[in-house]
Order: C-alpha cells, then sequence, then structure tokens
C-alpha cells in the first residue's frame, strides 16, 4: 500500500508535513514540534496514528514505538556489558549436530560457531577466533568488506539489506554501545553500498530467509537460515541453516559436514567429484527437486 495521493504534482514523492499531519489526526504545530523533537510525549495512539499515515509495516511500527520511548529515557544509561556464549547457549550450539549454527551478539559478533557452521560462513578464517573478543569476526564487517562472505551469497543485495536492517534495530536498542557505533562507522566509510543503504533508514526483523549461496568447496545451494532468541541473553541468537531433504543442497551440506581443516576440505572436494559423476543429481551441491 502507497502512501495517499493528494492529487497535486510535486518535484518529489511523499507527504507535505501538513498532510501526514492531517492524515494522522493531530495538529499541525503538534506534529512539527514531535518531528523536531521537541515534544517527547506521543501518546502509543498518536504513534499508530503516524504509523498508518506512513504505510508502515509491523516492524517500522514497532521501530518507531521504540524510537519514542528511547527519546523519554533519562539518566545514565549503562554501558552493555561484554558479550559472550554461556554454557547453555554452547550446549544448545553443540545439540544442532552437523546442521550449521552460529552464535551472534547484539552487534552480531559471532560469538561461537559450531564445526560446520565455521565451514559454510567463513572456512577461510581461524575456528577459534570467536574465543578472542577483540579478534571476533562480525557478520556485518564480512558481508560488506571480505571478498570471501560476498562471494558466497549469490543474493549479495538480500542478505546485505537484511543485514543493515537488523543493524539499524541494534543502534536503536543499544544507542550507547561505542563499538556498536564505531562499527556502524567503519562501514560507513570503507563501503558506499552500505552507506547508502544505511541512510534509507530502513528496519528488518527477520525469523527465517532463504538464500542462494555459491561455497567454495561444495559448490551452489538454497539454503534456510532460521534465527532463535537466546533466552536471558540481551540481544543474542542462534542462526541455524538447513536445507530441503533430498536435494543436492542437502547433499552438499552432508559433503561440508565432513571437512576438518585442509586434508578433509581435500577430501570433500574428492568426493564431490566422484558423487558428481556417479549421481548428477547430487553432485556438488548441483540444484535439484524445487532449486534454482
Amino acid at each position: 500500500m502507497g502512501l495517499r495521493d493528494f492529487g497535486e504534482r510535486r518535484r518529489v514523492p511523499g507527504l507535505r508535513r501538513d498532510e501526514l499531519a492531517q492524515l494522522a489526526g493531530v495538529g499541525l504545530s503538534y506534529y512539527t514540534r514531535l518531528e523536531q523533537g521537541l515534544s517527547l510525549n506521543a501518546s502509543p495512539e498518536v504513534l499508530d496514528a503516524l504509523a498508518r499515515a506512513l504505510g508502515l509495516d509491523e516492524v517500522e511500527r514497532a521501530h518507531l514505538h521504540d524510537l519514542a520511548r528511547a527519546s523519554r529515557r533519562t539518566g545514565t544509561r549503562r554501558r552493555p556489558a561484554p558479550e559472550r556464549a554461556g554454557d547453555t547457549t554452547q550446549q544448545l550450539l553443540a545439540a544442532f549436530g552437523d546442521a550449521p549454527a552460529i552464535v551472534l551478539g547484539r552487534r552480531s559478533d559471532v560469538l561461537a560457531w559450531n564445526r560446520t557452521g565455521h565451514a559454510l560462513f567463513a572456512g577461510h578464517l581461524d575456528p577459534h577466533i570467536p574465543d578472542q573478543p577483540d579478534q571476533r569476526p562480525n557478520t556485518a564487517r564480512l558481508v560488506f568488506l571480505d571478498a570471501h562472505t560476498r562471494d558466497l551469497y549469490v543474493d549479495w543485495p538480500k542478505k546485505a539489506r537484511d543485514v543493515v536492517g537488523k543493524l539499524r534495530l541494534a543502534a536503536e536498542q543499544h544507542p550507547d554501545d561505542p563499538r556498536l557505533a564505531a562499527l556502524i562507522g567503519e562501514l560507513t566509510m570503507k563501503s558506499p553500498e552500505f552507506a547508502g543503504m544505511w541512510s534509507e533508514h530502513r528496519v528488518r526483523k527477520w525469523d527465517l530467509a532463504t538464500y542462494r549461496m555459491h561455497h567454495p568447496v561444495v559448490g551452489r545451494m538454497q539454503l534456510n537460515l532460521q534465527t532463535l532468541n537466546v533466552p536471558q541473553e540481551d540481544g543474542q541468537r542462534i542462526v541455524v541453516v538447513t536445507a530441503e531433504a533430498g536435494t543436492g543442497s542437502a547433499a552438499a551440506l552432508s559433503l561440508l559436514a565432513r571437512a576438518g581443516g585442509p586434508s578433509g576440505v581435500q577430501s570433500v572436494r574428492r568426493a564431490g567429484r566422484t558423487e558428481a559423476a556417479g549421481s548428477p543429481r547430487h553432485g556438488g551441491g548441483q540444484p535439484v527437486r524445487g532449486e534454482r
């Protein structure tokens, strides 16, 4: 659903300030104070009216309410505590077995991963690097600044926008996190694509996403990434990867699970070539039923 058309030609699309106030049913002077940050007491009803006038979806509406609550906070805010994957989170990570899984923090830092999660997302990095807080890989930084990760996602623009949307939500929820602010500044300076997407002010919150990926060892796959929030850990989540049973993607994940260091990678490559020669349906992650 688009914004209401007031029947006038204008140089740029969108609503004028008086038109938005009219659609939301509030006075122009009151809306102007809200827009300028001079009034901090907008009621939930007024915010909902503005969301309807702007055609916001559920995630954007929730983000608007979060921004209003943040503006009302007073007093000294405590900086977020250092992050770590707790013992129960590590146990849950291990319980996923060969399914690729990683634990992400509020800044999208990798706090932990299982063996296949490392092989899928960052096999070119030291598998023990999440144990070093100052050296942890960050998924946003990898997506925008790491050539290996960029090549991994066939749907790179989709993945990039999802990353930016998540990061904008995190920035609102943790406004006093200096490392988060530094990350956003770094990406803005180093990646024009990030800067452009960040300026769009879009928020995204996804629990399930499907991406086409091309792994350098096992080839092309279509994978489902499902996000599970970690209880009692502010902002932490586990991302688990699956593929449709009986497809080349599922076979490719099985091959990837057999890799364990350089020798394992070489054996997987040989196995992929052997399976490709013997069974076109499952060779090297080639698409089969339902995949493109």
